[in-house]
């Protein structure tokens, strides 16, 4: 059974930074490509960085420059460093999974839960 588990969310003010974990279980997990997703309320979920298996990354052009995401297969975890915080970073984030098979087509096919990012003065 897969099973991601996001952690890391919080408030922050402006300017601030925050680093988000997504601990997997349950997949082989150098073999999936990984990503981090986010929807505000009243908004379409957006993919915001992911990393595929040979390690090349993509960014949404919001976030270049300010986020980075990283992984460790030791450990069978995703992260999402967020530094320079904007109020429109607010969203609920959401680490995901594409398994061998739907990972050139970004399919992503096992989500976390979400974790909870608020950026306010």
């Amino acid at each position: 059974q897969v099973q991601l588990a996001e952690s890391g969310g919080g408030s922050v003010q402006p300017g601030g930074s925050l680093r988000l974990s997504c601990a997997a279980s349950g997949i082989t997990y150098s073999r999936y490509c990984m990503g981090w997703f986010r929807q505000a309320p009243g908004k379409e979920r957006e993919v915001v960085a992911d990393i595929r298996t040979s390690g090349s990354t993509y960014y949404v052009a919001s976030v270049k420059g300010r986020f980075t995401i990283s992984q460790d297969n030791a450990k069978n975890t995703l992260y999402l460093q967020m530094n320079s915080l904007k109020p429109e970073d607010t969203a609920m984030y959401y680490c995901a999974a594409a398994s061998p098979a739907r990972c050139p087509g970004r399919e992503y096919n096992y989500w976390g839960q979400g974790t909870q990012v608020t950026v306010s003065s």
